[in-house]
């Protein structure tokens, strides 16, 4: 899920190697926070007009979660 994650924000920004995933441990909900960190000047580009990237990559998160049966949430940092 990390990977993937990594790649759908490597493909959107300018500065690739800013791009940095971290993973958070199961809460008590069951739910695993993964945190996106792009640089400042291509964060637009991830969260897109009116959030509508945003939406779309957490959308495509927990689909794929959901497959392996877990729990996500996407933060944007």
């Amino acid at each position: 899920m990390e990977e993937l994650l990594k790649t759908i924000a490597c493909e959107l920004v300018e500065n690739k190697d800013a791009v940095s995933v971290s993973v958070d441990p199961e809460n008590e909900e069951g739910v695993i926070v993964y945190h996106l960190h792009v640089a400042e000047n291509d964060m637009g580009r991830v969260i897109g007009k009116q959030g509508r990237i945003a939406k779309a990559i957490r959308v495509v998160m927990r689909a794929g979660a959901s497959r392996i049966d877990q729990k996500i949430m996407v933060e944007i940092d």
